[in-house]
């Protein structure tokens, strides 16, 4: 893979706050800024030997940024000016108004108290080399060598300022608006052109820095601009990857993510040094059929939380996903018989600052070629191939179990404990549903497709009298959602009672699972003589052969007391198991509980 530097673009970052214990009159002077606590906290102790107003605050960015003041605008400015004049602060220092700040970490004169020094050391001011500092050091440690001090850039006036900035080649400009999109100012094309919706944005970024709001940015604030940018960028390690085997090039944060395998249509990077950020590559051959089912199914990974807005359109798609702990941005698209596109997945609480990667793939984002990914480039089982779910962990029920139709729209009778404690409910897997009634005494619930089904076959209770040792066969889901369609289980009646005697139960002989539960019981006939309920109520094991239905007559009654109109058993003579089989399959539904 090749990686090249990318200077794109981003999305606004969120409006930062206010520090609570200051004045919105009052600015600071931002004076360096440095990606670790104990770094910045080493710097503000430098600087406390000239400077008693030393303080520090964390910024948005999560770097550490070291400041003077707080003093009024005015004040401000002269302060900067004299400074600046002196060669005692770096050149790209400015005047903050403490919207990015976050908690202090070093508080007003806490750094000059604790130095003590009576005489001021303008020596140990200077912006250190490119040596790293990983450990806090005592007072005593003696400081980096100090490197020389750039000299600062003449400000300029607006007329000067637009005479310089006309000196800039293509690239300058670019770079300008892509740092202006970075930090949230600028929204439009990248296109180098300086029109009023760039003017208007190099405006807003003056008026956040304190400075004059003309729209033309001076030689000293393109310097500090674009210094910022490099810095933030170089934090998230943005580079251009050209994956030669996908056919596609994106800007990626290399500091946060590394190559880890290939997994058709699927090259994944997984998340480095616990960033908890991964991205995934797509790249596959296709046409609208495929691009539509890769729609579906990503949409039943873990890593595509069910909320969040989709759009499906003739030849692309987008989805995004959000919970709690999982946010992720997938889109793909259609082109020439290829389908390609991208997945970033965070952890919401880092939501800041993965906008900015967003964008960056978003605008950097370009298949090329004429193909895809080689399907054969590593062995894959036909399941991974035929489900294109190679390394991911699909969204899983927290639970399933059966349930029968009862009528023409698809409304499904199951037991109370399938729909318990649900966050959602869903029918055959992908069918939104809600839950229309529950009974308690009976332990059943009732559920209704939010759009309407319409199932092969739908129950018919039985209203003769069950007879001990007739024989009936249970259709279910033993397995919940692993298996595609249900099982039946065959056995007899053993008792037309409970074991107390309970005359709305009906004993069985024959072994189920957790998931039958819910599912209808058929006598030899195809007729409904109950409604398997689960094997323990909590207070006792019963033996593996034994299980308990609610009888249909109870089922019936319930149902027609709720406004329900269950169908009635005609009767006749006992049919075949192949045809026994048909009618199970036909009348029973999968019902999933969802968190």
């Amino acid at each position: 893979m090749i990686f090249l530097l990318w200077l794109g673009a981003a999305l606004p970052a969120a409006a930062p706050a206010w520090p609570q214990e200051q004045a919105q009159a009052e600015v600071w002077v931002q004076i360096e800024a440095r990606p670790t606590q104990a770094e910045a906290a080493e710097r503000a102790r430098a600087y406390a030997r000239a400077f008693p107003d030393v303080s520090g605050y964390r910024l948005a960015s999560g770097w550490y940024g070291i400041v003077l003041g707080p003093y009024a605008p005015e004040a401000a400015r002269l302060r900067l000016d004299d400074l600046l004049g002196a060669g005692l602060i770096p050149s790209d220092s400015f005047i903050a108004d403490g919207r990015n700040f976050r908690e202090p970490f070093v508080a007003p004169g806490e750094a000059a108290a604790a130095l003590a020094l009576p005489t001021p050391d303008t020596e140990a001011l200077a912006v250190p080399g490119p040596e790293t500092v990983t450990e806090e050091p005592a007072a005593q440690t003696p400081l980096p060598a100090p490197a020389p001090v750039q000299p600062a850039l003449p400000d300029e006036t607006p007329e000067e300022a637009r005479r310089s900035e006309a000196l800039l080649v293509l690239d300058e400009r670019l770079q300008i608006q892509s740092a202006l999109q970075w930090f949230g100012f600028y929204t439009s094309a990248i296109d180098g052109a300086f029109g009023p919706g760039t003017r208007a944005s190099m405006a807003a970024w003056q008026g956040a820095q304190g400075e004059e709001p003309t729209g033309i940015l001076t030689a000293r604030q393109r310097e500090r601009l674009i210094d910022s940018f490099s810095k933030a960028q170089a934090e998230l390690g943005l580079s251009t990857v050209t994956e030669e085997q996908a056919g596609i090039r994106i800007a990626l944060p290399t500091s946060l993510v590394q190559f880890d395998r290939y997994e058709p249509p699927f090259v994944h990077f997984t998340a480095k040094d616990d960033s908890g950020v991964q991205v995934i590559l797509i790249s596959e051959p296709g046409d609208q059929g495929t691009l539509f089912g890769l729609y579906d199914i990503l949409q039943t990974l873990e890593i595509v939380p069910l909320e969040g807005t989709r759009e499906r359109r003739d030849s692309s798609f987008t989805i995004e996903g959000r919970s709690a702990t999982v946010a992720s941005y997938t889109h793909a698209e259609l082109k020439g018989g290829l389908i390609k596109g991208y997945m970033l997945v965070w952890n919401p609480e880092d939501d800041e600052r993965m906008a900015r990667v967003l964008t960056a793939m978003q605008s950097s984002f370009r298949p090329f070629g004429e193909r895809a990914l080689d399907p054969g480039l590593v062995a894959l089982s036909e399941e991974q191939r035929r489900g294109m779910l190679a390394g991911l962990e699909v969204r899983r029920p927290a639970h399933s179990r059966s349930g029968l139709f009862i009528d023409a729209r698809g409304t499904v009778l199951t037991v109370a404990e399938a729909v318990s404690g649900c966050g959602r409910v869903t029918l055959d897997r992908d069918i939104e549903a809600e839950v229309t009634l529950t009974d308690a005494a009976l332990g059943l619930a009732v559920v209704k497709p939010r759009t309407p089904l319409a199932p092969r076959v739908t129950a018919a209770f039985r209203t003769e009298a069950p007879r001990p040792g007739e024989p009936v066969a249970v259709a279910g889901y033993p397995y919940e959602d692993r298996l595609p369609a249900p099982t039946l289980t065959f056995g007899a009646l053993d008792a037309a009672t409970g074991l107390e005697g309970e005359p709305d139960l009906r004993q069985l002989r024959l072994a189920t699972r957790p998931g039958d539960a819910g599912g209808p019981v058929l006598d030899a006939t195809g007729g409904v003589l109950g409604m398997l309920v689960p094997k323990t109520d909590g207070t006792r094991q019963l033996p593996a052969d034994v299980a308990f239905a609610v009888g249909a007559e109870a089922l019936a009654a319930r149902l027609s007391q709720a406004g329900l109109q269950p169908r009635t058993a005609e009767g006749g003579g006992a049919l075949a198991p192949e045809d026994l089989v048909r009618i199970g399959d036909g009348m029973t539904a999968l019902v999933s509980c969802w968190e």
